[in-house]
């Protein structure tokens, strides 16, 4: 059963000051599900002035105190996660086993960040005077505004409230209208675990109205958002404009690089098994295929067999791997990518089409040959849309991955750690990742470089972000 969402501000659940409210959509079935509540400047007032007094209740607390609290929200998101798996999936097309384990991973995050924050720690530096006390703190910078994005609305929006939390900052958090039942589950175990009332505010909207009023409010002291460059390189110049500190993860373009001495088994079956995830909708999902001459033919053949067989429908059906694209602006730039592609030249593996006329459905999809200035040789797909071409020296390999302005992860394959390090040290990435897949766990700091952002999110750096230094001297 889905529910409709309400904003939560100075610990209740709202209806917003103009009782607006937008339709969410099943991706699935193109059928409305349930509304959610707008936010208004009155609205947004009230959320900012309950995150400044939430701010002087929660700062105050301990570390220990705070890290309990986010502790026993951890639990109750293992103790809800069918439930929540279940409005999940219902709202943006996850399939179950993936949607399940959405709330696990917000609740790692918690837990992760519920250590750090009794890890806080300052230093003392010996001082030149002898009768000196040199020593730095380490302080919550205040108000912070949280936006989040719709491919992973919970466990994204965890990543950035549970180190802002951890650090003692209060937060107003953007979530998407898209999906906001599950991070709205989110904001209630932390209720119901007991944070204080206005330490957390959540408020769904118009995206650039409430980005404008949060980041321009002197209350709010850092922004950090997932999504798009080009709306990430506007917050950014806004939150520059007014002074305010900002963590910005955005889109990127992953690289797999597979060199000639590479285990093709191995890195069929992990690409295989991490494409579709999500229905390829991850700012880290791997997008270009750049396959040593020797290994091509084969790497292409073993994997678009694998890829086409993946059985996608609707994410409630216990034998779907991978459900629909979240919504229908999605499914037209897979069907757009796929036209360019074709109409300069490159050629189809597999897929390419829409699936059905009902459901944001698309196949799984293997593009070869295709021009550098193609779509999908320049712009990430986000869907299940892969592009092979191939090399033969390492260096036109390492040239292809840094051709564009975009540097999250990188994937490589390779037997031989003389070349992994090569790799590492000549592929412009926040991410490089070596025969295997793992990506942002709670202890693994994860970020980009170039135009894929700056800052990172998770590890002990995400906790850093929200954390101010102080040098303090006594004598």
């Amino acid at each position: 059963m889905y529910r409709d969402t309400q904003l939560f501000i100075a610990g209740e659940w709202v209806g917003g000051a103009a009782k607006r409210r937008l339709g969410v959509i099943n991706p699935a079935t193109e059928e409305p599900i349930g509304t959610v509540a707008c936010a208004e400047v009155a609205d947004l007032e009230m959320a900012v002035a309950a995150a400044d007094g939430g701010f002087k209740k929660w700062s105050g607390m301990s570390a220990f105190d705070r890290s309990e609290i986010m502790l026993q929200a951890a639990r109750l998101l293992k103790e809800r996660a069918a439930d929540i798996g279940r409005s999940l999936t219902l709202e943006q097309g996850k399939i179950r086993d993936e949607a399940r384990f959405e709330p696990l991973r917000a609740a790692g995050e918690l837990e992760w960040a519920a250590g750090e924050a009794r890890r806080a720690y300052g230093r003392v530096i010996p001082a030149r005077n002898p009768n000196a006390t040199v020593l730095t703190t380490r302080n919550a910078l205040g108000p912070v505004a949280l936006f989040s994005p719709w491919n992973f609305p919970l466990n994204q929006l965890a990543r950035k409230l549970a180190p802002a939390l951890a650090a003692g900052c209060s937060v107003v958090a953007k979530a998407p209208e898209e999906t906001p039942a599950s991070p709205a589950a989110l904001v209630q175990a932390l209720h119901d675990a007991g944070l204080p009332p206005g330490v957390v505010n959540l408020v769904f909207g118009e995206p650039a109205h409430i980005s404008d009023y949060l980041i321009k409010h002197p209350s709010i002291r850092k922004i950090s958002f997932t999504g798009s460059v080009a709306v990430g390189k506007q917050l950014s110049a806004l939150a520059g404009a007014h002074m305010k500190r900002s963590t910005m993860e955005l889109g990127g373009h992953a690289p797999v690089i597979v060199c000639k001495d590479a285990d093709v088994d191995l890195a069929v079956e992990q690409m295989a098994r991490i494409k579709p995830f999500n229905c390829g909708q991850t700012c880290a999902a791997p997008n270009r295929l750049i396959i040593h001459e020797d290994l091509y033919d084969r790497f292409v053949t073993a994997f678009s067999s694998r890829f086409a067989k993946i059985r996608v429908g609707d994410g409630m059906s216990e034998d779907t791997q991978m459900g629909p694209l979240a919504n229908i602006r999605r499914l037209k730039m897979m069907e757009s990518f796929c036209a360019d592609a074709l109409r300069k030249g490159a050629k189809l593996t597999t897929g390419g089409q829409r699936i059905g006329n009902k459901g944001y459905y698309f196949q799984p999809t293997v593009v070869e040959e295709a021009p550098d200035d193609a779509m999908v040789r320049q712009i990430e797909a986000f869907g299940p849309l892969i592009v092979a071409t191939r090399f033969r020296e390492l260096d036109e390999a390492i040239a292809e991955a840094n051709r564009l302005p975009y540097a999250l992860a990188c994937y490589a394959y390779t037997r031989s750690i003389a070349t992994a390090k090569r790799l590492a040290t000549s592929v412009e990435c926040g991410n490089l990742i070596a025969n295997d897949v793992v990506l942002a766990l709670p202890e693994l700091p994860f970020g980009g470089m170039k135009e894929s952002g700056y800052g990172m999110e998770g590890g002990t750096e995400g906790i850093d972000a929200y954390l101010a230094t102080r040098l303090l001297s006594f004598s």
